[in-house]
């Protein structure tokens, strides 16, 4: 049993080190380890990856909050999208087929994949030719943070509001028909749509997938797919870790954000494009 705990806090570390710096959540690292490492049944791996959410995103958030380093005012915005969109998926559960989705939004996350790389290889973040757009500007969702890897103060605009708002409804979408974490879409709406710098976009996201899976785990509680003596460890592993991955973002370059982030969105992508196939990797 103390050997289990153990295991689970260094997996919930892992975890919340690996959300905090990419804004993904960290059900990407604790579902699989849950299932196929440690045999636990998916309802169960699901109700602890909700809860590794909430608890990465706490972490992380604090941490970016002090630094001023997330878009408060971007979040709140983009977050009613994300709730319209997580309602109505709720909603058409059963009607649209799931494989269909996956097949769109696997090649969604593949073409952003290769357009992130294009954005890598064009060099340093180009934040200064980036115009605001009308709705940005009335909203204040302009921004600035401090870049601790290059020792300056970064100004940014925030453009394609409507692009990004819409984006946000696919994420939310998606979260209430496939039953998946949509950190990967905040960030590609943020970054890729609305030209946000990569480091205030996965800030950001650490805070809205807080917000959204905070909904759902209300859900997952009644229905009995979280259990305490699994979901206690992670979080105080993962609420540490993403204390440290806060930490660790703030000292990295955005190419090398870019870099790790790239195969991680093309492997999501690729999974999610062959599993509307029923097929698995």
């Amino acid at each position: 049993m103390i050997n289990t705990i153990l295991l689970l806090i260094i997996v919930g570390l892992g975890a919340g080190i690996f959300g905090a710096i990419f804004g993904i959540g960290g059900g990407m690292i604790v579902t699989p380890v849950l299932t196929l490492l440690m045999g636990l049944d998916i309802k169960y791996a699901i109700g602890a990856s909700i809860i590794s959410v909430i608890a990465t995103s706490s972490g992380a958030t604090v941490a970016y909050l002090k630094d001023d380093m997330l878009n408060l005012r971007v979040a709140m915005f983009l977050e009613i999208a994300t709730t319209i969109g997580a309602i109505a998926g709720a909603v058409l559960t059963g009607v649209l087929p799931s494989a269909v989705l996956y097949v769109l939004f696997g090649v969604l996350l593949l073409f952003s994949a290769w357009n992130m790389y294009r954005k890598m290889r064009a060099g340093k973040e180009k934040t200064e030719a980036i115009q605001a757009d009308s709705l940005s500007t009335k909203l204040k969702l302009n921004g600035s943070y401090y870049d601790n890897a290059i020792d300056k103060k970064i100004d940014y605009q925030v453009s394609n509001v409507p692009g990004g708002f819409t984006m946000m409804l696919g994420a939310g979408l998606a979260s209430g028909l496939l039953g998946i974490g949509s950190g990967a879409f905040k960030v590609i709406a943020m970054d890729t749509i609305m030209k946000m710098p990569l480091k205030p976009s996965s800030a950001t996201s650490n805070l809205m997938m807080g917000v959204t899976a905070a909904a759902s785990a209300t859900v997952y509680f009644f229905n009995g797919s979280i259990r305490p003596e699994i979901a206690a460890p992670l979080a105080i592993g993962i609420l540490v870790g993403a204390l440290i991955g806060s930490r660790i973002m703030k000292h990295l370059r955005a190419r090398v954000l870019r870099m790790i982030f790239i195969p991680i969105l093309f492997y999501i992508g690729l999974q999610m494009f062959l599993k509307g196939f029923e097929v698995t990797i």
